[in-house]
């Protein structure tokens, strides 16, 4: 797994890591990660499977639809591209 360090914190910021992981009962290193997580990835952002289940249904798909879509489906494997 990646490590960071992060260089010329300020004494001030991390006691105040070190105050807001004691409040919720976990160490300096977990609150880190979990502030970097929500601010990279937060639990509001879109997501693309949630695009287009939102698509399929403004355009009014089934899932008989898609079993149709399915079928009709070309199971081939692709040919990898040649540039001759």
């Amino acid at each position: 797994m990646p490590a960071v360090t992060v260089r010329n914190l300020p004494e001030a910021t991390h006691r105040a890591l070190r105050v807001r992981a004691a409040l919720h009962g976990r160490s300096t290193e977990a609150e880190i990660r979990d502030i970097l997580e929500n601010a990279v990835r937060p639990d509001g952002r879109v997501k693309l499977g949630s695009v287009l289940a939102d698509i399929a249904r403004r355009a009014g798909l089934t899932n008989e639809d898609v079993k149709v879509l399915e079928q009709a489906r070309d199971k081939a494997p692709a040919e990898p591209l040649g540039f001759e």
